[in-house]
């Protein structure tokens, strides 16, 4: 089952943003921790507020009007219980905002660590289907929108509906008639609310995924920036930064003028409700139904009634944003991965060097919206059956899009295939634990990729926990010691980000020796020495020697000397496995592998890049 996302425009209405945060706070289990105690202390942050109103009308009513005159007692007696009341009402709000702050981050934290997760759960092809940018815009600003909701607006939220209550609760003991003027005004706007929330939804909705979209192309940007200077595209490529921007600040300015209105209209609702309990008060005082200082109160009880009322403006405003991002969230978390680890129930991979068997299998690229078992689209590998034997180095050649790459990504279970099954050891692979997938099959990619760091953290990436000493001799059995010594700092040169800092081909050293390291009885190789200078091809091959030794070994093959080296050559044509055997009898046999054969030997490249 594939989860889609409603198209940008068509969020749902407040139904449907009332039932994202049910599931998002339903996924935030630690927002429950220690509620009740939190709750009681919005419960005295908010009933001391409406200590200082009734401290107004007992003063004026009871100190100045009463018949003796001024009675200073009263007067000192209440101011005094006011402030005792306002002292814990300021250590409560103080004590209910840590907690809820508290709370809040530990809970969104799990979150964010929950979607990171989910993310590299997803197949290759999910992810390819996403721009990285507005992936990771999903673990960072989208539950950063989340955080500052729950800590601002859900804060006022819970102080504003407690102080609401409370405030019209008293207001009705004071003057049930000035309380039914002041609901009656704020009618027409509460009504209105609802108009605004569904247009904010869908106002905010679009701005986060104008976000997530510029932040993909200034990704785009920043990593090709090499490739921007080189083809001389630099205004082509500020253009198209320059064009996510601008729909993201169109979209923004369009949010914030429905929020600049509503919030206007909440004030503008304020004062006519003001004005009409002043009135109001006037004429009832005219006949002696209220008194002075009850009017006085009414006034700050009007005020403690309508900042919840603007509150909840800002708050529905700011809790469009949190929707928004808590759907993008929500939409990556139920994205179905179709490459699941099996977990506890899976199997491990026997011990020792582990034999290949694809039974049958085929394979075709989904469209969007599919998954690899109900793909539709074109046939990359069409009814494969081979099986290699343990310790074999079996080379895998043809043109491109032949179905090289797509052969090897289906071996390390960066894929499933559409049809029959491929088995590791005599077990088939999608039954295997991801644990032990990963720590006994090691695929090295063509680019090396590595990450900011020095040599020695990237290679210990391959095996956590190596010392310093068996991290040098591990440098040693490849061959490559006296090119570490060569190096600025030895192991502890720094790569820089993605390895910059480092030729293509130090860094395909790099990635050899973290596969040396990690130890694997399968390795999968897209040839390491394809765009690499003559010197460092002899000590890649060096290393390559130490690192296939004894191990099961499929290399990707993009030239003839690695072909040549093989135990057996696997040759594909169209996604179909036409031929296999020694070098030297597939060439002396013609087709598909000789053809290839004459196009190398007259020094014209009839393999391209990996497919």
């Amino acid at each position: 089952m594939s989860a889609t996302t409603a198209p940008v425009g068509a969020a749902p209405g407040p139904d449907g943003a009332w039932r994202t945060l049910r599931r998002g706070l339903a996924l935030s289990p630690e927002l429950r921790v220690g509620l009740t105690v939190t709750m009681l202390l919005a419960l005295l942050a908010t009933a001391g507020r409406a200590i200082v109103p009734i401290a107004v009308q007992r003063t004026i009513d009871d100190g100045l009007e009463g018949g003796a005159g001024l009675d200073i007692r009263a007067v000192i007696t209440v101011v005094a219980a006011a402030g005792v009341a306002v002292l814990i009402t300021a250590l409560a709000s103080g004590a209910m905002n840590y907690r809820l702050a508290a709370v809040v981050e530990t809970a969104l934290s799990s979150l964010r660590v929950r979607a990171f997760r989910h993310i590299h759960d997803l197949s290759m092809l999910h992810q390819a289907t996403q721009q990285r940018g507005s992936l990771v815009s999903r673990v960072t600003s989208d539950i950063d929108e989340i955080s500052r909701f729950m800590q601002w607006a859900g804060l006022n939220l819970i102080t504003a509906t407690g102080q609401l209550t409370v405030a019209t609760l008293v207001m009705f003991v004071y003057s049930w008639r000035l309380t039914l003027i002041v609901l009656v005004v704020f009618v027409p706007f509460m009504l209105g609310a609802r108009w605004f929330q569904r247009r904010l939804t869908v106002a905010y909705m679009i701005v986060r995924e104008r976000v997530g979209a510029m932040l993909g192309v200034l990704a785009e940007t920043v990593v090709g920036a090499p490739v921007v200077r080189a083809y001389g595209i630099e205004q082509r490529t500020q253009d198209r930064l320059d064009s996510a921007i601008e729909d993201h600040r169109r979209a923004a300015v369009r949010a914030g003028g429905y929020s600049s209105l509503f919030s206007g209209t909440g004030e503008v609702f304020g004062a006519v409700a003001t004005a009409a309990a002043v009135v109001g008060g006037v004429l009832l005082g005219v006949d002696d139904q209220v008194t002075v200082g009850t009017v006085l109160a009414f006034l700050f009880l009007i005020t403690l009634f309508i900042d919840p009322v603007l509150i909840a403006a800002e708050v529905i405003n700011e809790g469009q944003t949190a929707v928004a991002g808590w759907r993008r969230v929500l939409d990556v978390l139920d994205l179905e991965p179709d490459v699941a680890d099996p977990g506890e129930d899976g199997r491990a991979l026997p011990p020792g060097p582990l034999g290949i068997r694809f039974s049958q299998v085929s394979f075709r690229y989904p469209r969007p919206g599919e998954v690899s078992r109900e793909a539709t689209g074109p046939v990359v590998l069409d009814d494969v059956d081979v099986e290699i034997a343990p310790r074999t180095r079996v080379a895998v050649v043809g043109e491109t899009g032949s179905g090289k790459t797509t052969f090897a990504k289906l071996l390390t279970r960066l894929m499933d295939p559409f049809e029959g099954r491929v088995l590791l050891g005599g077990v088939p692979v999608d039954e295997v634990r991801f644990d032990s997938l990963r720590r006994r099959v090691v695929m090295v990619p063509q680019d090396g990729a590595l990450f900011d760091g020095t040599i020695a953290d990237n290679i210990r990436m391959g095996r956590s926990g190596i010392s310093d000493d068996d991290l040098a001799l591990a440098m040693l059995e490849l061959g490559l010691d006296q090119w570490v010594e060569e190096l600025p700092d030895h192991l502890d040169t720094r790569v820089g980000e993605r390895g910059d800092s480092l030729s293509a081909g130090e860094r395909q050293l790099v990635a050899l020796a973290r596969a040396y390291v990690a130890n694997p009885d399968l390795l999968v190789l897209d040839e390491a020495t394809s765009a690499v200078d003559p010197a460092t091809e002899v000590r890649t091959q060096r290393a390559l020697v130490g690192l296939t030794s004894g191990r099961t070994t499929v290399t990707i093959a993009h030239r003839l000397s690695t072909a040549e080296a093989a135990d057996e050559v696997l040759v594909f044509d169209q996604g179909v496995l036409v031929q296999r055997g020694h070098h030297h009898d597939l060439v002396a046999e013609g087709g598909v592998y000789g053809r290839l054969h004459a196009s190398w030997t007259r020094g014209v490249s009839g393999v391209g890049t990996a497919s």
